[in-house]
């Protein structure tokens, strides 16, 4: 069993029977009370984000969870198809469980969450960084780059950044897949 102590951010614990993914954290330490540990929680099996309070030294019931890598195959009405690529074998995962799934391209490799329990898929996280081909971009102005204005561009997979005027239709850029900022331009 695990205390209070050992939260921390990305952990996956059980709170009255649903799963949850630990955002933030801290403690609270008055000088009258004992020390409260307090954490922000998003729902891994439900669509919820509730914040929950412990005294300090409580138990906790983490989840063990394995990550594989996965290859993205398809998407169809069922949901986002992807292979494991040891065994070959398939699973579909809902669009919910994706962490960007407006940056998934054919082909590429995710590593998929799955609970140590029970052997189901509980979330997908792509790379923090993907390089992405701009598929249409209007022409920056000439001359206006003085400041760091950004336009609207089209990746391959459909996702709209927003990227430094310079860069144009035809080029390969770096995307955060986290926050979906542009990085950089890939030569």
């Amino acid at each position: 069993m695990a205390n209070t102590a050992d939260i921390r951010s990305g952990l996956i614990i059980k709170v009255d029977g649903s799963l949850y993914s630990v955002i933030e954290f801290g403690q609270n330490k008055t000088a009258r009370a004992a020390a409260k540990v307090w954490a922000k929680l998003k729902g891994v099996d439900n669509n919820r984000t509730i914040e929950q309070t412990w005294n300090s030294g409580e138990t906790i019931h983490p989840v063990r969870v394995e990550k594989k890598t996965y290859q993205y195959l398809f998407k169809d009405d069922t949901g986002y198809s992807f292979m494991d690529t040891e065994t070959f074998e398939q699973i579909t995962v809902q669009e919910s469980m994706i962490d960007a799934p407006r940056f998934l391209k054919d082909g590429q490799e995710v590593i998929v969450l799955i609970n140590g329990e029970t052997d189901q898929p509980m979330g997908v996280e792509l790379p923090d960084k993907i390089v992405l081909l701009v598929t249409y971009s209007e022409p920056g102005a000439k001359g206006d780059t003085a400041t760091r204005t950004l336009k609207p561009a089209t990746v391959e997979t459909g996702a709209i950044v927003n990227v430094p005027l310079f860069v144009n239709e035809g080029e390969l850029i770096r995307v955060n897949s986290k926050t979906g900022d542009y990085v950089e331009r890939v030569k």
